[in-house]
């Protein structure tokens, strides 16, 4: 298949992208490098030293013989461009990463809250809309999060997508339905993907654009099977309080011998996949579109859930790290339930990955290797909900004087 990976430079685009040039699909990564910005703009780097992605490709097709084209492109500015673009290549599927993928980004301050806005909610629905006036048939595979269901304690599985419900009528009976399950976002971020849902029922319904939604869970590792292949292959490692994800902040925290910081109680249960596993989930998705005319297909993209104490009690154990209780900088319950029903990428044959001492391990020898290039100051998270809670944490962004246990 011809494949354009909106977004293909990014955290789970370019071992997406790698994973099925391997395949042996022809792929298009198209992309405005705002990811690189943002690094420009917090004054971080990735752990892991990237190459541009011109010479990723370089390197990629060097090492394998097959290419990776990219283009400049920013989807949520440039629609002339953009339509220009698939109108003369007509890929067959469409895979969306193109959006701010950061929750405590988009909560920094009003300025990052309407590019969130701007850049996630125009780009989903330029995509949309120029699919529609090409009469372009791809199947189109976005990659939502875990997060538009929330995180209440609700005592029941969250279905994947779709709700049924019983509505009575006027006349008393009662009418059985399904309808999308219930939106919670619990920042900006996970809002626009709350509102990217409703594009895509839209669009599916009304023009018959065949769309699969992933609600993905938390990625942690580092490496895939390509990304191994050579070492400027290497995916990004983010640690930093704003993009770094729980697990692998943890990880690198304990490399450096720096407290793992737990917010609030740790009582937050969460749902994670490992980056290999989010990779084959989209070839999954990818060899099976729903039919035109069908509703959003909808995946919970997760295999295992933890709370976030849990996880940080297991990596101290495992390198002697201490943790560190500071205040929390999300408006959230103290404590969730989370569970989960992820059937259909295990019907289709997914065998998950789950956390254990080895791969772990992989992640702490990655850290370790790049350590020299942490900046310490940089790995608390000082983005904050509302402004009692900055006030709060901007007062003691290390947690000096709160409680630090082995």
């Amino acid at each position: 298949m011809k494949i354009a990976v909106m977004g293909g430079d990014g955290f789970i685009g370019w071992p997406t992208s790698l994973h099925l040039s391997d395949a042996g699909h022809e792929i298009h990564i198209l992309d405005n490098l705002s990811r690189r910005w943002i690094d420009t703009e917090l004054g971080v780097q990735s752990l892991t030293p990237m190459d541009s992605i011109q010479e990723r490709t370089r390197i990629w097709h060097a090492e394998t013989g097959r290419r990776i084209h990219f283009n400049l492109i920013d989807l949520a500015k440039d629609y002339e461009l953009l339509k220009k673009w698939l109108a003369e290549n007509r890929p067959d599927a469409v895979i969306h990463f193109a959006e701010q993928r950061a929750a405590p980004y988009s909560m920094k301050s009003d300025r990052h809250k309407n590019y969130t806005v701007n850049n996630n909610v125009n780009a989903t629905h330029n995509l949309l809309n120029a699919l529609v006036e090409l009469e372009l048939d791809a199947h189109l595979i976005h990659l939502g999060t875990m997060g538009v269901y929330g995180y209440s304690t609700v005592g029941v599985a969250i279905p994947e997508g779709y709700l049924p419900v019983g509505i009575e009528t006027a006349t008393g009976k009662t009418v059985s339905q399904e309808i999308l399950y219930p939106s919670n976002p619990g920042s900006i971020y996970h809002m626009t993907k709350c509102l990217d849902q409703l594009l895509f029922h839209f669009y599916a319904k009304n023009d018959r654009l065949r769309i699969t939604d992933l609600h993905q869970g938390i990625v942690w590792g580092t490496h895939t099977e390509q990304t191994h292949l050579h070492p400027q292959l290497v995916n990004r490692f983010d640690y930093d309080g704003d993009y770094g994800t729980v697990l692998n902040r943890f990880l690198i925290q304990a490399a450096i011998g720096y407290p793992l910081t737990v917010h609030g109680t740790g009582g937050q249960t969460r749902a994670f996949i490992h980056i290999q596993d989010s990779v084959r989930c989209i070839e999954l998705a990818l060899n099976n579109p729903p039919a035109r005319g069908a509703r959003v297909e909808i995946f919970n993209q997760v295999t295992e859930t933890h709370r976030v104490r849990d996880l940080a009690e297991m990596i101290a154990k495992m390198t002697g790290a201490e943790i560190a209780w500071l205040p929390n900088p999300r408006k959230e319950a103290l404590e969730n339930e989370l569970i989960i029903r992820n059937e259909k990428f295990r019907n289709l044959g997914l065998d998950p990955i789950t956390l254990h001492a080895g791969l772990l391990s992989e992640i702490v020898d990655v850290a370790k290797k790049f350590a020299y290039r942490v900046d310490r100051s940089r790995v608390p998270a000082v983005s904050a909900w509302t402004k009692d809670i900055a006030a709060t944490i901007n007062h003691d962004p290390e947690g000096k004087r709160l409680k630090s246990v082995s």
